[in-house]
């Protein structure tokens, strides 16, 4: 039997509307900027003028079988390449229950475990402080992991930084998301 190009194209169709149906995409959205958008005034670091709070992060559409997650923010600096320089991080954390979809603003219940700054000078969120009028870009990532916990320890770590994260959750990823924007 021959399939007319209509019956082809409608069965495509229906493959691809029911994988779409069949796997959540997981999704990261913040209530305070749209991806892509500026980091609000008030969520700057105190330099300028901000309370130095991390931004409230909502996610949605976590995956079957997702037992915890992980949240990375980072930016690369423009002496660094993506893919080849580990970039500059600004909040890691890991051990998220699976029942987790956010944080609100500043994390005040300290939901998972940190790990340091960039500078290894605080464990925790450090927020964003451009220099001068440069406006840089900085990425914030929620990754779905099929563990309930990750070789880092179950405290936070003023040694744990971008590479450490990113090396104990590597092989546990069902999905992830990504909400860029701009300060």
């Amino acid at each position: 039997m021959r399939l007319g190009i209509p019956t082809k194209i409608s069965a495509i169709f229906c493959v691809v509307v029911l994988s779409a149906v069949a796997n959540a995409e997981l999704m990261l959205t913040s209530p305070v900027m749209e991806n892509g958008g500026t980091l609000p005034a008030d969520l700057k670091c105190t330099r300028d003028g901000g309370d130095g709070l991390s931004p409230p992060i909502d996610w949605t559409g976590a995956p079957e079988g997702t037992k915890s997650f992980a949240v990375v923010m980072h930016h690369y600096p423009a002496n660094r390449v993506e893919g080849i320089d580990n970039p500059s991080h600004y909040w890691l954390v890991w051990n998220i229950p699976a029942s987790t979809s956010g944080f609100p603003r500043g994390n005040p219940e300290s939901i998972g475990n940190e790990g340091g700054d960039k500078d290894k000078r605080y464990i925790g969120y450090t927020p964003p402080c451009s220099p001068g009028n440069a406006a840089h870009e900085y990425t914030i990532t929620v990754y779905a992991l099929d563990s309930d916990t990750i070789a880092l320890g179950a405290e936070d770590d003023i040694n744990v930084d971008w590479a450490a994260l990113i090396g104990a959750i590597e092989g546990r990823v069902i999905a992830s998301s990504s909400l860029d924007f701009i300060n």
